[in-house]
């Protein structure tokens, strides 16, 4: 009787530590992109406080386009479509085509997911 407790034991161990190894283990999901180009390019705080203001500038424009084509819609949301539509009052021509573009493939990509 003794030895099978004891193997019990050891088989009761051995699984606790395949969980706990499995439980560790990273998943095997997304992975980061590579680097393209050259891997020594950086950028600067000054730059990147510009950027910074830009894209705060940029969101705000666009906040303030869809909030207004909201209210004159008379609806109480902001919806993809009036966020689509201020790109296209925001930015001009074909940057307009393709941030429209990029936007409705990030969404598509999300529901999707």
């Amino acid at each position: 009787m003794a030895p099978k407790t004891a193997e019990k034991k050891q088989v009761e161990e051995k699984s606790k530590a395949e969980k706990a190894s499995a439980e560790k283990k990273p998943k095997a999901g997304k992975k980061l992109p590579k680097e393209a180009g050259a891997g020594d390019i950086g950028i600067s705080s000054k730059a990147m406080g510009i950027m910074n203001s830009f894209i705060n500038d940029i969101f705000e424009k666009l906040a303030q386009e869809s909030s207004k084509l909201s209210r004159n819609n008379k609806k109480p949301t902001i919806t993809s479509r009036d966020i689509q539509t201020a790109v296209r009052l925001v930015l001009p021509g074909e940057l307009a085509k393709h941030a429209v573009s990029e936007g409705t493939k990030a969404v598509t990509n999300f529901t999707s997911s």
